[in-house]
């Protein structure tokens, strides 16, 4: 387990626990982001990726344990927590008949940013997300990528320091995953990110630190950079640690 610098911590999540009818989906997960961290969140189907993700972004109350955002406890005070808060969902959720700029004004409200702000606001996430010309189109009509890049504009318009995408690379083609890897890691400057994916080079690529989930379980959390150093391949570990082989056999 990393250890970090408390004074430089966005998120603390601490012993988090969910069970549904006695069964745990998520059993004593801890993990922590630093600053400026890019994490990306792997494991199999079913390992209790999108339980934790909800419980991190106040849609889910865990059976048990702790979640701290910027330090302001998520469960106590859940209004003010989620102000630090941008979240991509794998569904993006747009409004196929509104503009660009309808929606994300919409969107601007609802986090209650400031009306002088509101066009400055629309305008900066547009522009962090390549999205500059197309405030005036109907967001039914523009392909799969610019919608995730839409949904990755609602996320960020309220400035937040930390940015939570789930599958946000699901249905692009090659030239939009990379154009969607370079805008993450570009958004990586400024906030934290929590990246849940299923692809392997999604994180290698994009992340800082790797955390491995299994079962409901944390089975892996550490920085890329020490994995490279140990010459470890990420694809061989995930297999090990996730008992894919032993499933197949």
């Amino acid at each position: 387990m990393t250890n970090h610098n408390a004074s430089s911590l966005t998120l603390s999540a601490k012993h988090l626990s969910r069970a549904y009818n006695r069964s745990f989906a998520v059993h004593d997960v801890t993990l922590q982001l630093e600053k400026g961290e890019i994490l990306g969140l792997l494991g199999p189907n079913g390992a209790g990726k999108s339980t934790t993700m909800r419980m991190l972004t106040g849609n889910l109350a865990p059976s048990s344990g702790s979640i701290e955002i910027c330090g302001i406890d998520l469960l106590d005070n859940p209004k003010s927590a989620k102000a630090h808060l941008g979240y991509l969902p794998e569904i993006p959720p747009l409004y196929m008949d509104m503009t660009v700029d309808e929606f994300l004004g919409f969107v601007a409200q609802l986090h209650r940013i400031d009306k002088k702000r509101i066009v400055h606001a629309i305008e900066d996430s547009k522009k962090q997300c390549g999205l500059t010309d197309r405030g005036k189109q109907l967001i039914g009509t523009l392909s799969k990528g610019l919608q995730q890049r839409i949904g990755i504009a609602q996320a960020i318009i309220h400035e937040p320091d930390i940015i939570i995408l789930d599958e946000p690379t699901v249905g692009l083609d090659p030239n939009q995953i990379r154009e969607m890897r370079q805008l993450i890691r570009a958004l990586g400057r400024s906030s934290s990110i929590i990246l849940s994916t299923h692809i392997l080079s999604e994180v290698e690529s994009s992340c800082d630190r790797v955390l491995i989930m299994n079962e409901g379980r944390i089975v892996l959390d550490q920085a890329l950079v020490e994995l490279r150093q140990k010459s470890m391949d990420l694809e061989t570990i995930f297999t090990e640690l996730t008992q894919i082989e032993a499933k197949l056999h």
